[in-house]
């Protein structure tokens, strides 16, 4: 099982490729392959790594 988010850390700013509609969201945590997220339309929601890819957003 790969962790596709690995390199996420809390405060970085990522969209789910599946769900733009979400808007950017604030990785909270990143741990054991589980990032929660708090996306700005949607809330709080947990990504589990192997499954889901997230997009890192640089420019806010």
């Amino acid at each position: 099982m790969e962790d596709l988010n690995a390199i996420f850390s809390p405060g970085m700013l990522v969209m789910h490729p599946e769900h733009p509609e979400w808007g950017t969201g604030q990785v909270q945590s990143n741990i054991g392959g589980k990032l929660t997220v708090n996306f700005r339309d949607e809330g709080k929601i947990v990504i589990d790594s192997a499954r889901v890819s997230l997009r890192a957003v640089f420019d806010g």
